[in-house]
């Protein structure tokens, strides 16, 4: 290291490092339009008046729009958090709207770690003025937090990937999780119930956010982010900074250990700083320009295509910068394996506004990364501002997308309506409209993330359920504009159901699992779905922290005849990879109706088709497919008498709606599919 450097510190890494070899920490805070910025250090005895405080001098500690500083370590004393405070110029044009507020204490946007001291106060943040001892504090690296890996390595799953959406605290958090107190609600809840999850077959967890949160903003959900590199503290079972990230790593560590994938749904479109009259935290204060986009109107001048108050001016390399550093962290300290992108189509708007769908800078930095290469990346491909880029129109060429489209076609066809069986087609081939494989694009059916349900909206209990949402958090809460289809089998709630009506129920829901589970893609669905989680028809509980979001698991003995079919219905699928494949069906699919043609008539309801597995050294399905109202007669189109066995029957009740074994055998060339019911026939090993 050079002499000047030690004396004035370096511009990158951003953020505070500690520097062993000189004894000394280095700070390094981008803000392109401050005229001011002090370094805060305090003592975890007083975090009101800091133990020491440096203020930068431009001619010597800025390089270009980097703030920077060297602080011997006896100079910080007893020193355990930092901040900053930074002054600019006052509010002006478009691109030049700042927020400097210099009594205002900050918190640096790259800490590893962050520190809320009791008095933590969302309110003060809010108001001008000083927020002195209720300010979040970046902790200070004094030392590394050092782990052991074990050498477990990370696992890649291909056909046999079915993604399980979590919410950690949720997850664990209701006292009947049966895991330690200690442990409800943690990182370290989730290992306790890698078992469960084995057991279910899942092969990767896509948690919701983990990045640290506002705990004071009351979102359960964790989608307002204060900070892109440090787990939520309340995740952990102790808040020291190390503990964090080690129980974290704990987690990943286990779960690869399990064989089972880690994705992070990360959210990158905004913050929780929210408009101009929400709190002043940390990038609003340290460069908001740079950090936002913005409108130019005095009277809202931060863009809201997020639908929470700002969005990320990704447009701006700074920012670009923000995300693939912290992207590298999550992926090289935390050894996550992959991100969902949260509302990805903001990655596309330009400092105006307007959208770049031929290369957003973004988009190609994160798809381009060295370090990122091996990530799965998958996109929420809208934004609250009405942008809906689903499929090929998403710039992101290998990335995957949550579809929609096949969310709302499985919604409205299982629950009846009629004509939509040539969509349903094309939904169970791997969505070839939407990710088409032709020469100039060659998409793969992989790149469908196929859901029904997800935090999004119903569980798929209350959506067969509930006709009516009740208990609306903030309204309706599917942003892309579809609207839910729930249909509740004819009686509303979950209060004095007819055992038909309950019958009715399960077999809706287990048509769902096995249209999912039969469809080429990457199948998801959320914690609970498998055992009839119910949020009380509640659509949006995003700030409900209580027994309406918490994993109710007395359901899993409840409803272990639902459990035993999705259980089943997932290692079906992961014995059979002819259903997933890298490439579409193509010839190997043979589409048949209840006769041998497929009857697209704008009444029809029923579908049929067999599925050759002999390229993919898999045994023949056949799947009849009946959504009406009244049973309906199959002709067998494939094979001959004695050639199939039944294994899936979803009219049936446990166990005989999935089949343990060969034992039946179908003799005849037809076969009677009761009303809103699915059978699946596998060919007889000869």
């Amino acid at each position: 290291m050079n002499q000047w450097e030690k004396i004035e510190g370096t511009p990158y890494p951003l953020g505070a490092y500690w520097v062993a070899d000189d004894n000394a920490f280095n700070f390094s805070l981008y803000s392109k339009h401050a005229e001011a910025v002090h370094l805060l250090l305090f003592s975890k005895s007083d975090v009101v008046h800091p133990v020491y405080e440096y203020s930068m001098d431009y001619l010597k500690n800025k390089s270009g729009p980097v703030w920077h500083c060297r602080v011997n370590k006896s100079d910080a004393a007893d020193a355990a958090y930092y901040a900053y405070r930074v002054d600019g110029p006052a509010p002006e044009g478009r691109y030049n709207w700042h927020s400097f507020d210099f009594e205002k204490v900050l918190l640096d946007p790259c800490a590893r770690s962050v520190y809320f001291p009791d008095g933590f106060s969302r309110r003060a943040a809010c108001r001008p003025g000083s927020n002195a001892g209720q300010a979040a504090l970046g902790v200070l690296p004094t030392e590394l937090c050092e782990f052991d890996w074990q050498d477990v390595k990370q696992p890649r799953h291909c056909s046999d990937l079915v993604i399980y959406e979590l919410h950690v605290r949720g997850f664990t958090q209701h006292s009947n999780s049966g895991v330690p107190d200690s442990h409800r609600g943690t990182f370290l809840g989730v290992v306790d119930k890698i078992p469960y999850l084995v057991d279910l077959g899942i092969t990767a967890v896509e948690l919701m956010p983990v990045f640290q949160f506002d705990p004071d903003n009351d979102n359960y959900w964790g989608y307002m982010p204060l900070n892109f590199y440090s787990p939520h503290h309340a995740y952990a079972s102790d808040p020291d900074a190390c503990c964090v990230q080690a129980e974290f790593r704990t987690m990943v560590r286990s779960l690869h250990a399990a064989g089972i994938e880690v994705i992070l749904d990360v959210v990158y479109n905004h913050t929780c700083e929210g408009d101009h009259t929400g709190p002043t935290y940390s990038f609003k204060g340290i460069d908001s320009s740079s950090a936002y986009i913005m409108t130019g109107d005095p009277k809202a001048p931060f863009a809201n295509y997020s639908g929470t108050g700002n969005t990320m001016h990704t447009a701006n390399r700074a920012v670009r910068r923000h995300i693939v550093d912290s992207l590298r962290f999550w992926d090289s300290e935390m050894h996550v394996d992959g991100f969902r992108f949260d509302l990805a189509s903001i990655f596309t708007r330009r400092s105006d506004g307007s959208i770049n769908l031929d290369d957003p800078p973004i988009v190609s930095e994160i798809g381009t990364n060295a370090d990122l290469t091996n990530n799965r990346l998958i996109a929420e491909p809208w934004d609250a501002g009405g942008e809906f880029q689903l499929g090929q129109k998403f710039p992101g060429q290998r990335w995957m997308q949550w579809n929609a489209h096949y969310r709302d076609t499985l919604q409205r066809f299982v629950r009846g309506d009629a004509g939509l069986v040539a969509e349903l087609m094309t939904r169970i081939y791997g969505s070839d409209d939407l990710f088409p494989d032709d020469r100039f694009h060659a998409y793969q059916p992989p790149l469908s993330i196929n859901y029904i349900t997800s935090h999004d909206g119903s569980t798929l209990y209350d959506l067969v359920s509930y006709n009516n949402k009740r208990n609306w958090a903030n309204g309706h809460n599917n942003i892309d504009g579809s609207k839910e289809l729930p249909w509740n089998s004819g009686w509303e709630g979950d209060e004095n159901v007819p055992p038909a009506v309950s019958k009715l129920r399960r077999q809706q829901i287990k048509n769902f699992i096995c249209l999912l589970m039969l469809s080429n893609g990457t199948p998801m669905f959320r914690m609970g779905d498998e055992f009839l989680q119910t949020q009380g028809g509640n659509n949006n509980p995003y700030n409900q922290d209580n027994e309406t979001s918490w994993l109710d698991w007395d359901r899993l003995a409840a409803n272990h005849d639902v459990h035993r079919f999705v259980q089943r219905m997932i290692a079906f699928r992961k014995s059979h990879p002819s259903i997933s494949r890298s490439r579409f069906w193509r010839d190997d699919v043979k589409w048949y109706g209840t006769g041998h043609l497929v009857d697209m008539s704008p009444t029809s309801r029923q579908l049929a088709y067999g599925l050759h597995g002999a390229s993919q050294d898999d045994t023949d399905l056949y799947v009849m497919i009946n959504a009406g109202t009244e049973s309906a007669e199959f002709g067998i189109q494939e094979g001959t008498p004695g050639s199939w066995h039944r294994v899936i029957d979803t009219s049936l009740t446990s166990p005989e709606d999935f089949a343990d074994t060969t034992a039946y055998v179908v003799n005849q060339t037809t076969y009677s599919v009761q009303s809103r019911s699915i059978v699946v026939l596998c060919a007889v090993k000869p």
